[in-house]
């Protein structure tokens, strides 16, 4: 649970219910991965470079490959912070690397999706790939900004966790357009949803202050 300098949050994110549901199988994997010696920042680099192996697979139009490997990432990508924890080691920093890596991984997953629709003449496509990536990073950003002014930003339709659950299916199965499009259009609802909700915040402290 995070506490800003005006509040403390009490809201969970559809994310953070995924961790405690799915506790029961993270926690042994990642306790089986520390005793590998393993640690939580080479699983977040494993993350990484499977969904850049997802995305050239998707630039070259293999969408069923690369779906599968978008998939099967999601959930180790998931294994680092319950690492860190299991190990008593977790920190700023490893939450800051992770949020960052998680950034990349899903901009290199629109980037091979954006190339496949360029290689294939598809403005519509390219224009869906550019939507969902400006939505998907405009939800991050806006949380992050109204972090650093002190608000608590979690709320919102489609956060990260939801956006996979879109995306990695819209890709197994080709449906590129579908998942793309809800994404777009989503994604941007919840940044607006989340800049009102800073705004709402904001208007309250003035009043009471």
């Amino acid at each position: 649970m995070e506490k800003t300098n005006s509040e403390t949050s009490s809201k969970r994110t559809f994310t953070d219910y995924l961790r405690l549901w799915f506790k029961w199988v993270l926690d042994p994997l990642g306790g089986f991965f520390n005793r590998l010696g393993l640690t939580p920042n080479m699983m977040t680099m494993l993350g990484l470079l499977g969904n850049t192996a997802g995305a050239l697979f998707l630039a070259r139009g293999e969408m069923l490959a690369g779906g599968i490997l978008v998939l099967v990432m999601t959930p180790i990508d998931a294994l680092d912070g319950t690492m860190a924890r299991l190990r008593g080691e977790s920190s700023d920093f490893g939450a800051f690397v992770d949020s960052v890596s998680d950034r990349y991984s899903e901009l290199i997953i629109y980037g091979g999706l954006l190339y496949y629709f360029l290689t294939q003449g598809d403005p519509v496509g390219g224009m869906l790939v550019f939507g969902a990536a400006a939505g998907s990073v405009l939800v991050s950003y806006v949380k992050a900004r109204a972090e650093g002014l002190g608000y608590e930003a979690k709320v919102g339709l489609l956060t990260r966790a939801e956006r996979y659950i879109v995306l990695a299916p819209s890709l197994v199965f080709n449906q590129l357009y579908i998942g793309l499009g809800i994404i777009a259009v989503f994604a941007n609802i919840t940044a607006l949803q989340r800049i009102w909700h800073v705004r709402r915040r904001a208007h309250e402290k003035a009043r009471s202050g």
